[in-house]
């Protein structure tokens, strides 16, 4: 019993630190940028605020609205430079090159990407699967279908959603579920927790 609990501690706290981490890392990331973009268009806004006869309380507001402006700006300009095929090449390139090679990187990317519901992702559907061809069931996400009736799955290792194992099944031993992909992520993330989602979701078509 009490290493069932240790383990359960474990990892609960372990799926809750991969849950909250992209945030903190995001969060300090973009007080880092805040902080790059605020000094170095420090003069411009020193002088909007200089010429505008406001009270002096204003100041900082006005100085971190027009930071906040400049920065979604830069985001909105870079997005449009990566929608052509140079700024693609460019970014693949950097990525590839530089991003890649940082420790965490592609975790917190494909875990951001997820989280925000990016339609990129190659998984088509949420799916329960019998990889063994009996009663034990895998959280599993489609990312292909064939001709000749089997199903591509992937099923991913909790906390860490980017590994994993690919499975090619009859259709018979997959299971959809009506459950986002984001919400089925989530769970991987948690290490299970939050599960219900997909065990009512099959719960019609094993208990009709």
């Amino acid at each position: 019993m009490l290493a069932r609990t240790k383990i359960f501690f474990k990892t609960t706290l372990l799926g809750g630190v991969i849950v909250i981490l992209p945030t903190i890392i995001l969060g300090f990331a973009f007080k880092w940028l805040f902080g790059m973009v605020g000094n170095g268009i420090k003069p411009l806004t020193d002088l909007v605020v200089n010429t505008m006869t406001l009270p002096d309380r204003f100041d900082q507001p006005i100085a971190t609205a027009i930071v906040l402006s400049v920065i979604v700006l830069g985001c909105f300009f870079v997005g449009l430079l990566v929608r052509t095929r140079m700024g693609q090449w460019i970014y693949h390139s950097f990525e590839n090159s530089v991003l890649s090679k940082a420790p965490g990187y592609k975790m917190v990317k494909e875990t951001v990407n997820q989280f925000l519901g990016k339609k990129e992702s190659p998984f088509s559907s949420v799916a329960l699967v019998q990889v063994f061809e009996n009663d034990m069931m895998m959280t599993g996400f489609i990312t292909d279908r064939h001709d000749n009736g089997m199903v591509t799955v992937f099923v991913p290792t909790g906390p860490n959603p980017t590994s994993g194992f690919i499975y090619h099944l009859k259709a018979e031993f997959v299971h959809p579920v009506e459950v986002s992909v984001e919400d089925a992520m989530r769970s991987v993330i948690s290490c299970g927790a939050g599960s219900e989602k997909l065990i009512r979701a099959l719960q019609p078509k094993i208990n009709p």
